[in-house]
């Protein structure tokens, strides 16, 4: 099994506290001088896949926003090797070191290149390859990730600060663990009023900019995998120009605080259900639907934005009646070594186990 499994449910409980440990874990990790490579690298590339893509979207824009040469890309796109791409620093993203792509691209990676792992389960397949490691501290997760995604984009956070030099003093997870409660527990209520009309939608679109395309992306693959509801992520400024025009009995996350907001207006006003998150002062109207997140740290933030799709696809997937464990298919060459079906053995949730969470 890859790390210790635990209910979705059990991981939105345990999350603010897990957090917290595992930004400690990883600044002492990054103070260690057998990391220094790391902290030097100049044009680092980051691959990964599945949610691990999708959390990647953070350090790639904090990184350029500090003028370091960056990009992020699949690592199915690099299995042959890492030809055409201008990199000194491969840092590659698996909770359980399994992925077979992201493997791949590690052992064909051009020599000279530092190979950094970033895991949640060690040892692992991917540790195993690596030059260097970072580790969350083998966490206890879900199936559909809950703490060992929301954990590793605090770590890619820190990872980000290391390379640009961020000072100490602008480390951004001190209240880590208390912002977490207090956004679940805005959340919970928000969404309570939604998720009836919200289960009954055909689709969902999740739209964001900058380092939130990460929750975007992330929401779409949470909705897909839990709640089983056709769902795609797009670019701010990409979904204007078309995008948006298949609207209808659809459901519409928009993370943000400046054209999103335009945004979320222009599809509520037209009759559509549609759920903003942003820091900005909004007032919810009859087809729109507010969280309001704390001003801070864009990588705080995109965690932030995760805890609340994760009590949506929570609540969403009680209403539809669809067990948050239960998976359709086993693909057994997505990872090393097959599927270990314990994965699929926790007990799904029961809507009073849900209440009670709530």
């Amino acid at each position: 099994m890859s790390g210790s499994r635990i209910t979705f449910l059990q991981g939105q409980a345990d999350q603010g506290a897990a957090l917290a440990r595992i930004a400690e874990r990883v600044r002492t990790q990054l103070a260690d001088p057998a990391l220094a490579p790391l902290h030097t690298a100049r044009r680092p590339l980051f691959t990964g896949i599945g949610a691990s893509y999708a959390a990647l979207a953070v350090p790639v824009q904090q990184l350029r926003a500090a003028g370091v040469v960056t990009q992020r890309v699949l690592s199915s796109e690099i299995e042959t090797g890492t030809t055409g791409f201008d990199t000194d620093a491969l840092i590659a993203v698996s909770q359980g070191g399994r992925s077979s792509e992201t493997l791949a691209a590690f052992q064909r990676a051009a020599p000279g290149i530092t190979r950094t792992a970033l895991l949640n389960v060690v040892p692992s397949p991917l540790g195993d390859l690596a030059d260097l490691t970072v580790d969350l501290g083998n966490e206890p997760d879900s199936y559909a990730s809950t703490i060992g995604y929301t954990g590793t984009v605090v770590a890619l956070d820190l990872i980000a600060g290391a390379i640009a030099g961020r000072p100490a003093t602008e480390d951004p997870w001190e209240r880590i663990a208390e912002q977490t409660t207090a956004v679940h527990e805005q959340a919970t209520g928000v969404i309570a009023g939604l998720r009836e009309r919200g289960a009954r939608c055909i689709a969902s679109d999740g739209v964001a900019a900058g380092a939130s395309r990460a929750s975007a992306e992330e929401g779409a693959l949470l909705l897909r995998e839990v709640v089983r509801m056709t769902a795609a992520a797009s670019a701010t400024r990409n979904y204007l120009h078309g995008e948006m025009e298949s609207a209808g009995n659809t459901l519409h996350l928009v993370f943000g605080d400046g054209r999103e907001i335009a945004l979320a207006r222009s599809l509520s006003d037209a009759g559509h259900l549609t759920l903003l998150i942003t820091t900005a002062e909004i007032e919810a109207a009859e087809h729109l639907a507010v969280v309001r997140l704390p001003r801070c740290a864009d990588a705080v933030r995109v965690v932030l934005e995760t805890v609340v799709l994760q009590e949506l696809v929570a609540q969403l997937s009680d209403e539809r009646g669809v067990p948050i464990e239960s998976f359709v298919f086993a693909n057994d060459d997505t990872k090393e070594g097959g599927l270990d079906m314990s994965d699929f053995e926790v007990a799904a949730h029961t809507p009073a186990a849900h209440t009670q969470a709530g």
